[in-house]
């Protein structure tokens, strides 16, 4: 059939803001001068239509003539020097295929059989071929996903015949050959393989593919948390597993809001008037290390289909996300084989939250950006989302024998085969190459529609159970949803994206936009008439059972059996033993500084301390309506705020509150302490803001270096630093992930292991959205005082050292008992209607978080540094759980926080400088102009005005 194509350009006397960006971007980031200018077009391919209807559809569909201009199976950019096409590898899902195919339906044009989309570039000047492949190979092309044009495809439609289910004679193997069918994809141990072996024997038979590949996607580290779930040794001594010790110190507090911990895909909390909040974060770090932009969309995509797939089904409110990279002008001959550099890593990154949240309609706004050299192996990508539910349906849902296996949403394709298993290995040279096919494109229109069609379902009382295909794809759905029960599936019957798909790679596929259901027959055909209401592909596959057996079918052939005793309960116990590592930290400390100014800039542009405003803005965190204290605030409205504040039922004052902490740094020189840190900036962040710590519940997400020995202490380290936070504080965790795969093994056999990260999220309810209180200071004239007990000392880890050279084992260590009562003083004193600012410190210290409330005031500060102090430590010290604060008075000040540790530090003023004294001599004074240019410089150097 023929093949129309469609281009659109923007008209020739507007901007190309596409093209001015990527221009921008090659003379800065490629020092590239020979290239003049840069211009874009959108091309698309439409496959089984006439000449005529692909005009009709440019017109009214794929242009907009107010600012664009198409041509139809003509060149649009006829003048560049040189055109290039890109476009994804054939197989790969373009999000955009399946909506035109849709829409022109939608206009009468039903006879389209297959659509793509790519785009051309243009570029003007005397580039040479070399200067082109660089282009391509560092900004346009992941030859993961990705190829350039060079022949016009004669069909886009995949063809294919299926693939035969084969049989492994794990039987007759060896323990070599066992080892070597697990190498690449399985991912299994050879005490796991023998076990495998051992229950087939038993069977008298041999295994499927698909069968070893349900174990191996059932027993990864991702899914079932092995690790986790070990008895852990230390020095001789048995220790509870890991997970075991955070469910205890939770259930330990009894919290009274909690309805549900580490039982759902996300952690339940009570909120108001009959409603439940819910929080879960997540990570995709190895298929964001080689498709950044796929990675990252399908990182936000699966997490909010965790909230989506919590109790009978919740409304995503809020999306957060935190990222580590290595510095972006990293040299390129530092980046190791087979990984991307962090510059590209870091904007496609930022591009993949950004499309995926906005086209959703979800706000995204919480998060950080932290930089650490040793990133450039692996980059850590932390997606986190909250919703909103009925609390009568926030209890997770059973099926039961007779119920439909029902998979509504998106259809399968080969994207993300072996996803769960990948995610659970090294990373090598290899990984880019040997694991492509873990890579998606997510959908977000596709999830959209999904979403709002289950909610009037689930308010319908038409779901009996509900949970997302996530790692596994239905291997793990209907796995999981089956286990009490059993599950007969029928592969044949899924809707496929294209054919020639074996019955193994249909069962394991990670296509995204998927959710599997259990559902009374009953209710079946009013659930088919919500989904083509909202225009969403619902389809049964199967049915639940009472065999106790996972049943897969591919028409009449039995392509896999298993009992779900061996397939949930089978896998070996682990003993892991773990052993300090020796860390040999020279200490050294630097002299007081005699150019204070110069410090201070180099402090407020450090990559760990500088603003992520260019990033910020990408995101729509304005949009359901429901930011009452929005990530930015101030006079200009540049001023970072500690957490987010979101009233999520219109006219209610009401709202919820989201914060986090994480220090890479701190944990790679002390798990112990670093993992407190991270803990107490986490509630520190909501507390600044109003949050009640009674009314705050924690998620933890571990993400570690492979668990060899040394990295097992070091993480049961950070375990026990949780477990003390818990019991210290009453605030539990509800919900949680590990990722233990944060190493990279080079060809020579040298290996990087990436910082180890913990990331504490944060979240609870909040009576009255209106008292709570920003980090701009209000007025001149006011009281600065210090709260919280600091280790002011202890500067190992801080940005201070690490500017000057210097190095110390000594981190920052908190004093939970002080901790507790500065975080209850505060937060009385901010309901009182006390607090006119409140910033808590954090990278940087006392120095940076004093600069960020200046600028957002648009004032400055006299500071008085106390005696006895070097003053260089008092003000770039980063004890976390310690906050500047802004009051009327200083009788004020004395009164509210006369039982917990606090010192009157100066006022702030109509001058916009900040000039600190110690015992009545002036040490120095800086403008907050130069602060304010330095602290914005790094990423509007990344990112631009983009």
């Amino acid at each position: 059939m023929a093949i129309q194509l469609v281009r659109v350009r923007t008209l020739p006397h507007l901007e190309d803001v596409k093209g001015k960006h990527l221009l921008r971007e090659i003379q800065s980031t490629l020092h590239i001068s020979s290239i003049t200018g840069l211009v874009t077009a959108k091309v698309y391919r439409l496959e089984g239509i006439s000449v005529a209807q692909a005009e009709f559809l440019a017109r009214h569909l794929l242009a907009e003539e107010v600012f664009q201009t198409y041509t139809v199976n003509e060149t649009i950019i006829k003048d560049a020097d040189r055109l290039v096409e890109v476009a994804y590898k054939p197989g790969v899902m373009n999000p955009e295929a399946g909506s035109i195919l849709k829409a022109a339906a939608d206009l009468g044009i039903s006879e389209m059989v297959a659509a793509d989309s790519s785009y051309e570039y243009g570029f003007y000047g005397t580039l040479t071929d070399d200067e082109i492949n660089l282009i391509l190979s560092r900004l346009l092309v992941n030859e993961t996903v990705e190829r350039v044009v060079t022949e016009k495809p004669t069909t886009l439609i995949i063809k294919g015949q299926p693939g035969d289910t084969r049989i492994i004679p794990i039987r007759k193997m060896d323990d070599r050959a066992l080892i070597e069918l697990s190498r690449d994809n399985l991912f299994l141990n050879l005490e796991e393989m023998r076990a495998i072996q051992k229950y087939f024997i038993s069977l008298d038979r041999d295994p499927t593919d698909c069968e070893i590949e349900t174990l191996a996607q059932t027993w990864s580290e991702h899914c079932v948390h092995k690790t986790f779930k070990a008895t852990i040794m230390v020095d001789g001594q048995v220790k509870k597993p890991l997970y075991q010790r955070l469910r205890e110190s939770t259930q330990q507090t009894a919290h009274p809001l909690v309805l549900s911990a580490f039982e759902d895909n996300s952690g339940v909390i009570e909120f108001y008037e009959g409603l439940a909040l819910c929080g879960k974060v997540e990570t995709h770090n190895s298929p964001s290390a080689i498709e950044p932009y796929g990675g990252a969309m399908t990182g936000s995509g699966g997490v909010f289909r965790d909230i989506m797939g919590t109790g009978k089904g919740a409304k995503v409110i809020a999306s957060t996300d935190m990222f580590c990279f290595a510095p972006p002008d990293l040299p390129t001959d530092e980046v190791p084989p087979g990984c991307l550099h962090p510059h590209y890593l870091l904007r496609r990154v930022v591009d993949g939250v950004r499309d995926y949240g906005n086209r959703m309609g979800i706000p995204t706004n919480n998060g950080s950006v932290h930089f650490h050299r040793d990133f450039r192996a692996k980059p850590t990508i932390i997606v986190g989302a909250y919703g909103i539910m009925p609390a009568a349906d926030a209890g997770k849902g059973q099926a039961v024998s007779g119920d439909l296996a029902v998979i509504v949403g998106g259809r399968t394709g080969r994207d993300g085969i072996h996803g769960a298993t990948f995610s659970s290995g090294e990373m090598t040279h290899r990984t880019i190459d040997v694991n492509a096919s873990a890579v998606q494109i997510g959908h977000a229109i596709e999830e959209k529609r999904m979403s709002d069609a289950l909610l009037k379902a689930r308010d319908e009382k038409l779901i009996r159970a509900i949970t997302d295909c996530g790692a596994g794809g239905f291997a793990s759905a209907f796995g999981e949803m089956g286990e009490n029960t059993g599950v007969r599936i029928h592969l044949d019957l899924a809707p496929l994206k294209y054919q020639g798909l074996a019955p193994w790679e249909i069962w394991l596929s990670e296509s995204q936009e998927r959710m599997a259901l259990a559902v009374n027959p009953a209710h079946m055909e009013r659930l088919a008439d919500i989904c083509r209401e909202h225009n969403v592909e619902v389809t049964v596959i199967g049915e639940f059972t009472d065999t106790k057996k996972l049943e897969v079918f591919y028409h009449d052939d039995l392509v896999c059996e298993l009992a779900m005793d061996f397939l949930h309960h089978g896998i070996p116990d682990r003993t892991m033993t773990a052993a300090p590592q020796k860390r040999l930290v020279e200490v050294t400390e630097p002299p007081v500084p005699d150019n204070w100014e110069q410090i201070c800039i180099e402090i407020m542009q450090h990559l760990n301390v500088c603003s992520k405003e260019p990033i910020v803005r990408m995101y729509d965190h304005g949009v359901q309506g429901s930011n009452a204290l929005p990530p930015f605030a101030g006079v200009t409205g540049d001023a970072p705020n500690d957490a987010v504040v979101i009233a999520p039922v219109l006219g209610k004052k009401y709202g919820a509150i989201i914060a986090h902490g994480l220090n890479p740094v701190l944990n790679t020189i002390d798990p112990y302490a670093g993992s407190l840190w991270a803990a107490t900036e986490a509630v520190s962040n909501a507390v600044a803001t109003g949050a009640n710590p009674d009314e705050l519940v924690l998620i933890d997400n571990f993400i570690w270096p492979y668990p060899d020995e040394e990295s097992l202490y070091d993480l049961d380290q950070a375990v026990d630093a949780c477990v003390d936070f818990v019991k210290a504080t009453g605030m539990p965790f509800i919900s949680g992930k590990d990722s233990l795969s944060s190493t990279y093994r080079a060809p020579d056999g040298s290996v990087i292991k990436i910082p180890p990260v913990l990331c504490i999220s944060c979240f609870g309810r909040i009576k009255d959205v209106t008292q709570t209180v920003s980090s701009d200071f209000k007025r001149p004239g006011s009281v600065i005082a210090l709260l919280g007990q600091r280790d002011i000392n202890q500067m190992g880890g801080s940005t201070y050292y690490d500017v000057t050279g210097a190095s110390s084992p000594k981190v920052p260590l908190i004093d939970l008992t002080s901790l507790t009562n500065t975080l209850r003083s505060l937060y009385r004193a901010i309901g009182n209607d006390a607090i006119l600012a409140c910033h808590d410190i954090s990278e940087g210290g006392l120095l940076a978080a004093l600069a960020e409330m200046c600028l957002g005031g648009g004032i400055g500060a006299t500071i008085n540094l106390p005696a006895g102090n070097r003053a260089d430590y008092f003000l770039f010290n980063e004890t976390a759980g310690c906050f500047l604060v802004e009051l009327a008075d200083q009788v004020q000040a004395e009164e509210l926080f006369r039982d917990i540790p606090h010192i009157i530090l100066g006022n702030t003023t109509v001058e916009q400088n900040i000039s600190f004294t110690q015992e009545n001599i002036c040490i120095f004074s800086v403008s907050t102009a130069k602060l304010v240019k330095a602290w914005q410089k790094p990423m509007q150097e990344v990112f631009g005005g983009c």
